[in-house]
């Protein structure tokens, strides 16, 4: 799978794209500022120590090459979408040993001086515990942390048994520890709750999806039950009266049968098309609730009072499907809806900033433009959809002064 470009991706993936991107930094950051500043000043002119300070400069690289990956693998573990590979980690943590027993070997052979040495010690063991942080519950680190300190103190003293050093490399140790929980744990928590975000939202779309789709299920069966029920019972009726002899009352139950199928039909038409429950007051304040929880800024302007209700009907769903997609296929962060109305007509436009690439806010198929298109056909409107740069507008213009009776029997036919 080829490379997704910035633009393309949503700002969930952003987000960890930049997370992922300062804890990598952080490591290599850390390893410039503490352990190489620290060894640039206390190594003592002898070769000795430039063998040993190469040595844990070449460890300390390795150490933040392999913690690239470890830390990577270790935060897709936590967010639940694999493991660790053990290698890894048992890499990752050897290396830690080794740049800590160099830095003991420093002290050992007097080739370091005092205090600058601290540097070093405080970045080794961060590498590998900002990972760890991610791979275990916190209790867990915190116990394992609190062993390694007390190891790290017990070489400590063979090394340089007096007071001040085994506090100061107490403290140091602990340090590293709090800092690579802070970082690293938080950040990974952050990251998990964003994205529980995310997946609530998807859910949300998909249950606003079902309810629709119960409510038009619901809609078609009090429509069609009934009818169906009554035609039922009239055509076993007009049989019985035609085998009876009673050829005038079975031919008025059948042209009954007949006005209530004519019934049926139109009402199925007016279910399909939404004009039942279709509001565009409602669509409107719905609009700017969804995208405002959603984290979009939506400013919605002017005022559905006056229009025809056949005209509310067809702009609702305009807003309902264009609000809709601009929460499933872009990555907006400000969106506005404009009603404008006057003597001869009114002006819906839907525009946002959230275009992914070769991907549009309203699909073209089922119930998007073409849907759309075919509501506001039966009103004599038109629509409108283009992307300008970044930004994409839907506009639907509806004239009042037309009548909406010479353009429904033709959308009509076309739904049957």
């Amino acid at each position: 799978m080829g490379r997704v470009r910035w633009r393309d991706r949503s700002k969930i993936e952003r987000v960890e794209w930049q997370t992922v991107f300062s804890l990598r930094a952080v490591n290599w950051l850390f390893f410039v500022a503490w352990s190489g500043t620290g060894l640039a000043g206390s190594l003592r002119g002898d070769r000795t120590a430039y063998l040993l300070g190469l040595a844990l400069v070449v460890v300390n690289v390795a150490q933040c090459l392999v913690a690239d990956r470890h830390m990577r693998a270790a935060l897709d573990q936590y967010l639940g979408r694999g493991t660790v590979p053990r290698w890894m980690t048992v890499t990752a943590g050897a290396l830690a040993v080794a740049a800590l027993g160099l830095i003991a070997a420093l002290a050992v052979t007097d080739s370091v001086k005092d205090g600058l040495v601290a540097m070093p010690l405080l970045f080794a063991p961060m590498p590998f515990a900002g990972a760890y942080t991610l791979m275990v519950p916190v209790r867990t680190f915190v116990r394992r942390a609190a062993v390694g300190v007390v190891a790290g103190i017990a070489v400590a003293a063979a090394v340089r048994p007096t007071s001040a050093v085994l506090v100061a490399v107490g403290l140091l140790l602990v340090l590293a520890a709090a800092i690579s929980l802070g970082s690293y744990r938080c950040s990974g928590w952050n990251l998990s709750v964003m994205w529980e975000s995310e997946r609530a939202r998807e859910v949300e779309s998909r249950l606003a999806v079902a309810e629709e789709r119960l409510r038009f299920g619901r809609d078609l069966h009090d429509v069609m039950g009934r009818n169906l029920s009554v035609v039922a019972l009239k055509s076993e009726l007009a049989v019985q009266l035609a085998r009876r002899g009673r050829t005038e009352d079975a031919v008025t139950q059948m042209i009954e049968v007949q006005r209530i199928a004519q019934q049926s039909q139109k009402e199925v038409r007016e279910v399909v098309r939404g004009y039942r429950e279709a509001d565009l007051g409602a669509e409107l304040a719905g609009a700017r609730g969804v995208l405002s929880a959603a984290g979009i800024d939506c400013t919605v302007t002017g005022s559905a009072a006056g229009l025809p209700a056949e005209v509310q009907s067809a702009l609702g769903w305009v807003v309902r499907e264009a609000t809709t997609n601009v929460l499933r296929h872009g990555n907006a962060e400000a969106c506005s809806v404009r009603l404008v109305q006057d003597a001869e007509g009114v002006v819906l436009t839907v525009e946002n900033d959230g275009v992914a690439a070769g991907a549009g806010p309203v699909s073209g198929r089922g119930s998007g433009l073409a849907g759309l298109r075919e509501r506001l056909d039966a009103v004599g409107g038109t629509l409108e959809a283009a992307a300008e740069g970044s930004r994409f507008r839907v506009v639907a213009a509806v004239p009042l002064n037309a009548t909406a009776s010479g353009k429904a029997a033709p959308a009509a036919e076309a739904v049957r």
